[in-house]
């Protein structure tokens, strides 16, 4: 019988500032809203607003809330307050460190790569490396296992955090169609075996892209027979 699966949405770095940002935001999640395919849930790969704070945190949660889906963030390095403050971000996402989820008999792990402020020449935290010690022996390796970070896990993507491999090591024999990842702002695949490892451009009005291009967006993503489909989708333009 033939898995017709189900589609999601993946975006990252939407970088949240002020009402601008609040205006351009409104149009992407009415437009991601939109798709006849009907997205199931939103994955947002961290860096939701600029500055964090209780109150952008609040903004963004709201203007994602129009979505009408469960939405699945993890936390971004520009999510810390100063001082490498999570507190905002705990406070209106909570539980959204490392944590799982499933989906129509997929695996889905959400990973906290970040050490606070920091964005580059940074390794994911042992707290994170011990929780997936913990959960990686109760998943089931026959399950498609598809990950989603804030840094980017793919090899040789600016940014990549110096331990990215002993998380990679972990997911050996475990079937990862794809790991999803932001933090750079461009697109960019690689291939690791089977696994497909990705960063997107970013999905913000206030920020722009490390690999010079001009578009923003998101990707539509479809899950079927084992793998995952992805297309980047361009926010529009105000007319």
């Amino acid at each position: 019988m033939a898995d017709d699966g189900f589609h999601f949405l993946a975006l990252n770095d939407t970088h949240y500032q002020d009402a601008r940002c609040a205006a351009w935001l409104a149009r992407a999640v009415e437009q991601m809203r939109s798709h006849p395919e009907r997205p199931e849930f939103c994955l947002h790969l961290g860096d939701l607003v600029e500055e964090s704070t209780p109150e952008t945190l609040g903004r963004v949660k709201e203007l994602f809330g129009g979505l009408g889906m469960p939405f699945h963030p993890v936390i971004g390095n520009h999510d810390y307050g100063p001082g490498d403050d999570p507190s905002a971000y705990d406070l209106l996402f909570p539980g959204r460190r490392n944590y799982r989820f499933e989906h129509r008999g997929r695996q889905f792990l959400g990973l906290d790569t970040t050490v606070g402020l920091p964005y580059e020449n940074t390794a994911i935290p042992e707290a994170t490396l011990h929780w997936l010690d913990a959960t990686l022996p109760s998943l089931d390796p026959e399950r498609p296992l598809i990950l989603f970070t804030h840094f980017p896990l793919a090899p040789g993507v600016r940014y990549r955090p110096t331990n990215a491999d002993q998380v990679l090591q972990r997911l050996k024999g475990f079937h990862v169609p794809h790991v999803f990842s932001g933090h750079f702002h461009g697109l960019v695949e690689r291939r690791l075996g089977e696994t497909v490892l990705t960063t997107n451009r970013c999905c913000s009005h206030s920020r722009d892209n490390h690999d010079g291009s001009a578009e923003k967006g998101y990707f539509l993503c479809k899950a079927a027979e084992g793998r995952v489909e992805y297309r980047f989708v361009e926010v529009r333009r105000e007319a």
